[in-house]
């Protein structure tokens, strides 16, 4: 039988919270402004995040919603589901979640510490979860080859196990059916890459196997891209303050890969590494091998922040490359992508933002015309799970299954 876990109303979230200028209080001088989005005032304040500008041609060419599966149930694969489910774009079938029962899966798909509860209902029907009515397939295979993918009618899957992420390992998912697969974390062999709002045009359709990238790249490359094209990065050196992960230890834990990385999460600031910034390479060619970085990890649950320090070829003042970036939130290249502030605002601001990148006017600097420090937030989960769902509804509208 049928077993409800949405008996109650549920309370506002913070991703139902209106991320724009208009809800600030009145006390906020008139001369500071925050721009989310500005391609359509159609478009709601809590979806503003949305690459909508890619997608606008499938809307008036599909008839039928995206077939898509997630594998893994983690924090990325939980928030890509609930994104689809409200998307009339996405039609979710099926998730396979290693051993996590229906019930358990139920409960971690409502409850989110830091996301809230799910605005929606959440039912178990037997093996199935029933997520605002639309009826959602659960399996529990360890091996890709078991899932069966062929039998639920899933054409995009999105990997998010952090497992199967070269085109060797997932393979298997292709020979059960799926017909694309989309890595929610940074390919570990040569597949294709995307960042949306910078490179997604290379995607024609000539691979089955593609790379969101990382949080942080795609927090990084949308800006990155922004001011190169306008004044020239020569060369750069990024950080990341990073909220903490689920790869972290709660309590000093052991880590012989990395003795600082095996140090207390949730009390410490630890140093680490991160391909992100070389990574920016990838989706942006002309700066491979000018861009490298760093990361520190903060006990915060959510929301990070990037710091590039770089050089500039173009001469330029601090207010003309603010000027430019905020440019850049009216260009539809960069929908749903860049957005941009100059009120004084820290990481919770932008929790629930589902934006890839927001420009922080105030929080950079500038030594010389020629040497800048610029920074920009990002919700390195829900802007990322975001742009997961992006990137499949993209390569929906090149593929045209």
């Amino acid at each position: 039988s049928a077993v409800s876990v949405a008996s109650s109303p549920a309370p506002p979230t913070s991703t139902s919270r209106a991320l724009t200028a208009r809800s600030l209080p009145s006390t906020i001088p008139s001369s500071t402004s925050t721009t989310w989005c500005t391609c359509s005032s159609t478009i709601p304040p809590t979806a503003c995040g949305r690459a909508r500008s890619r997608r606008r041609a499938s809307q008036s060419k599909r008839t039928m919603p995206i077939s898509i599966g997630v594998n893994g149930f983690g924090r990325i694969g939980r928030l890509v589901a609930r994104i689809m489910i409200k998307d009339p774009e996405t039609n979710l079938l099926h998730v396979n979640a290693g051993s996590a029962t229906p019930d358990y899966m139920a409960y971690q798909f409502k409850y989110d510490s830091i996301h809230g509860r799910f605005d929606g209902t959440t039912v178990v029907d037997g093996d199935d979860l029933v997520l605002d009515g639309n009826r959602v397939i659960t399996t529990r295979a360890r091996d890709p080859k078991d899932i069966g993918w062929d039998k639920t009618g899933v054409d995009y899957l999105c990997e998010s196990t952090g497992v199967f992420l070269t085109e060797e390992s997932a393979k298997a998912h292709v020979d059960g059916g799926v017909k694309k697969v989309v890595f929610s974390a940074p390919a570990k062999d040569d597949s294709l890459t995307v960042v949306m709002g910078v490179n997604q045009e290379e995607y024609k359709g000539q691979t089955d196997y593609v790379s969101c990238a990382s949080c942080t790249t795609n927090g990084l490359a949308p800006m990155v891209k922004a001011v190169n094209d306008a004044f020239e990065i020569e060369e750069g050196l990024m950080t990341t303050i990073h909220a903490m992960t689920a790869t972290q230890a709660v309590v000093d834990s052991s880590s012989r890969k990395d003795w600082r990385g095996g140090r207390a999460a949730s009390g410490n600031i630890i140093p680490s590494s991160t391909g992100a910034a070389k990574a920016v390479g990838k989706v942006l060619p002309q700066l491979n091998g000018k861009l490298t970085g760093m990361a520190f990890r903060v006990p915060t649950p959510t929301v990070s922040v990037v710091d590039l320090t770089c050089k500039l070829g173009k001469p330029a003042s601090y207010d003309a490359i603010c000027d430019a970036i905020k440019k850049a939130t009216t260009d539809p290249e960069y929908c749903g992508v860049i957005g941009y502030t100059d009120e004084e605002m820290v990481s919770t601001d932008f929790q629930g933002n589902a934006l890839s990148s927001i420009f922080d006017k105030k929080a950079g600097i500038a030594l010389s015309d020629t040497f800048v420090k610029l920074v920009s937030w990002y919700d390195n989960e829900w802007g990322y799970s975001n742009r997961v769902v992006d990137l499949i509804a993209f390569m929906a509208t090149v593929d045209k299954f």
